[in-house]
């Protein structure tokens, strides 16, 4: 429990699982529930620590002799675009940007089986339902978006990405981004991110909350590269990444 957990919170620690980032290792997690009137200021106060939301829980590691996960977020006022961002801005001019509703549909989800099936193959969300995401975008106690992406440059303007994103007071929380594989070319993964960074500076908030970084993980090293990056280190608070 952290030093500002209130004291009837519940929190409850998962079974051992192998970890998804770092062969050989296990991970568990802490977790406890978002639920009634409190939920709101409690997935703030939780957040602010370092835990991260899915659907009504809000969960952070809580591993054996490892700290690997970090949760990091970016110092959006003070981000300066690089000429590799700045290419893929260009890029991405055509892209239609839409702030929806947190609900499933069925455009939506052929979108998120074919992201899961390219870049998440034999992971256990690729056996998700059309019911299974529907849960993971609408089981939400809190104040979510579902921020569509959409080829505004082609007939019928498509669903080419989608953001789940968690407005918090001091900025916005990326929960899950998917977007179409046949469109590698574009970047659409570090698109999304300098949107909500762009976002969050014309609202005169302060962060971009990108969950978990894991340092040695190759599935990880796009966060790392967003600067100024902050990490929470506990009872230290968040601290820059040098």
């Amino acid at each position: 429990m952290t030093d500002q957990t209130p004291e009837n919170t519940q929190l409850f620690l998962t079974a051992a699982m192998p970890c998804p980032y770092l062969p050989g290792r296990q991970e568990r997690k802490l977790f406890t529930h978002l639920t009634g009137r409190r939920a709101t200021n409690l997935h703030h106060l939780l957040s602010d620590n370092g835990f991260r939301r899915s659907q009504n829980l809000i969960y952070r590691p809580a591993c054996d002799g490892c700290a690997a996960c970090q949760s990091v977020r970016i110092v959006a006022q003070e981000f300066v675009s690089t000429p590799r961002y700045r290419r893929i801005a260009k890029a991405n001019v055509d892209i239609a940007v839409e702030v929806c509703q947190p609900r499933a549909t069925a455009e939506q989800f052929a979108l998120f089986k074919r992201y899961l099936e390219d870049r998440h193959a034999g992971g256990g969300m690729t056996q998700m339902s059309f019911v299974d995401y529907e849960y993971m975008v609408e089981d939400t106690p809190v104040q979510t978006v579902l921020v569509e992406y959409r080829l505004a440059s082609a007939p019928g303007r498509p669903l080419v990405a989608v953001a789940l994103t968690d407005v918090m007071p001091d900025g916005l929380s990326m929960v899950y981004s998917f977007y179409d594989p046949d469109l590698d070319r574009r970047g659409l993964g570090n698109y999304l991110i300098l949107d909500h960074i762009e976002q969050v500076k014309l609202a005169g908030l302060s962060y971009v909350y990108l969950g978990y970084w894991v340092k040695d993980s190759p599935k990880m090293a796009y966060k790392g590269r967003f600067r100024p990056l902050e990490v929470q280190r506990g009872p230290l608070g968040w601290r820059r990444l040098e």
